[in-house]
């Protein structure tokens, strides 16, 4: 890993602790700078509140991912004070050449014999290592409580569309507050999440009936993934019941109904590919009021295939101050391992370890002809995505422009009228270019497209989210970014 700025920004846990870091190594705070004489280890001390300085070093023994340690108490990683020597290090400070101390020399000694192990369990597998064997008997149980708490969100779901989405607003929320609970004692965190953001309809019907088709309609869509996800779910569980076979598996139910992907078993499952060079096309941060988390999304261009995959780091509010935060990135990042969830579209990656490095004029030259051959071909494949009930109802695309301009006027959504943004292909299809409602304010990009200080160059590519908008049934495609033989113009972060 390239030292510098907006590597240190990236190992931050947030951007406070960044700047903390930044503040202590501007005042001076670090003293009795070290390092190895090849440049692998630094440490030093840091003062802090207490009489004694903290001792703080940061070990690049694996460039990629460097260790650091220190003697505060702070629960944040890297601390403040390992960032500040970070700064220090970026700031050429005088570190004098010294032997490596023996607490340090010890911690790499265990730390090497963890690797070899594991290096040497892996060739003698013929491959990595497998998950650990379940617990049959509380896989069993616990199965037998998914089933018992799809019976109830069933019983619910009929319920209300039976008696129709309009007695929603006499509804109480609490009654799906209570259900969305007791769902979570069953292991059903996906159902349960459902039910919370329909508890949340319901007090938005409530408190502004003027909302309330668009309340309905989020319902409405919710109850249909919701009832798909029951019976789908039943079958699937009930299968694995039969099988006894307690085991992750290959299928967007896994996750759908409250299961959590480790990355073992994105290995057992084979779902891995190898050396992928990714592009971060755009990123962005949301909230979800019924998680009470924050999302930050990033998504990538896979410049060898022309693949488009997502990350998603989730922040909780209860715990934002020690979940690393992500942002924006730049440049190429080179992953050995690429590990994909299941799924069918904007499928979800993670990885243990990558590097980055600047991206060639070629490279970015090359970028646009990953792009969909036409609007035509983008089309069809968003519309075969998104029937399916379980996946979002959009997908990520990159298509290529002809041109990009306003035709018309619309009042969709915008509580005046205003200038529509179109995108035409050389062949001259057309889509119209729309801000997904979905979203939110702090999302709405697409008259950006407006203040380019130039032309969009012939050759270049829009990326952006495909959706269906109900409001008025015409398939919308939200921008992102465009991606120019030269550059990739964000349009939101």
């Amino acid at each position: 890993m390239e030292l510098t700025e907006q590597a240190i920004l990236l190992q931050a846990p947030n951007p406070a602790a960044a700047e903390n870091g930044r503040k202590l190594s501007k005042k001076g705070s670090f003293s009795a700078h070290r390092r190895t004489e090849d440049g692998t280890l630094y440490w030093c001390e840091c003062a802090g509140s207490g009489k004694n300085p903290y001792r703080v070093s940061i070990d690049f023994t694996n460039a990629d991912a460097p260790t650091c340690r220190c003697s505060c108490p702070s629960r944040q990683f890297p601390c403040k004070h390992a960032l500040g020597l970070m700064f220090e290090i970026l700031g050429n400070a005088p570190f004098e050449v010294a032997e490596i101390p023996q607490d340090i020399a010890d911690k790499r000694a265990k730390q090497a014999a963890r690797t070899a192990k594991k290096e040497a369990a892996a060739e003698e597998g013929g491959g990595p290592a497998k998950p650990k064997k379940p617990n049959t008997a509380a896989q069993k149980k616990k199965l037998a409580k998914q089933l018992e708490g799809l019976d109830m969100a069933e019983k619910m779901v009929d319920e209300l569309l039976t008696s129709g989405l309009g007695t929603l607003a006499g509804s109480s929320a609490q009654t799906f507050d209570k259900l969305a609970k007791d769902l979570g004692s069953c292991y059903l965190t996906g159902p349960q999440t459902a039910f919370t953001r329909i508890a949340l309809t319901v007090r938005t019907v409530q408190k502004d009936p003027a909302q309330a088709d668009a309340a309905y309609a989020e319902a409405l869509r919710l109850l249909v993934a919701l009832r798909s996800t029951i019976k789908k779910g039943r079958v699937f569980l009930e299968g694995k019941l039969e099988a006894g076979d307690y085991s992750a598996e290959d299928s967007a139910l896994f996750e759908a109904l409250g299961g959590v992907w480790k990355l073992e078993d994105l290995k057992a499952i084979g779902s891995v590919k190898e050396n992928v060079k990714l592009v971060q096309l755009s990123f962005d941060v949301s909230f979800d009021e019924a998680k009470k988390e924050y999302v930050e999304r990033g998504w990538w261009l896979d410049i060898d295939s022309g693949d488009i995959w997502q990350t998603l780091n989730l922040r909780p509010v209860k715990a934002l101050k020690y979940v690393k935060g992500d942002d924006s990135r730049f440049g190429v990042l080179e992953v050995p391992a690429l590990y994909i969830y299941p799924g069918e579209g904007d499928r979800r990656v993670r990885w243990d370890s990558a590097s980055t490095r600047p991206l060639t004029a070629e490279e970015q030259a090359a970028l646009p002809a990953l792009a969909q051959p036409d609007l035509a071909a983008a089309t069809k494949l968003v519309k075969g995505k998104i029937k399916n009930t379980l996946a979002p109802k959009f997908l990520a695309v990159l298509v290529p422009i002809g041109q990009v301009g306003t035709v018309g006027e619309t009042g969709i959504g915008s509580g005046s009228a205003s200038a529509a943004y179109v995108l035409e292909d050389a062949q001259g299809g057309r889509i119209l270019l729309r801000n997904r409602p979905e979203d939110g304010a702090d999302h709405a990009c697409t008259a950006r497209l407006g203040m380019l200080p130039r032309a969009i160059p012939a050759g270049s590519a829009l990326f952006g989210l495909m959706f269906y908008d109900g409001r008025d049934k015409t398939l919308c495609l939200h921008p992102y970014s465009v991606v120019t033989p030269d550059e990739i113009i964000r349009l939101q972060y």
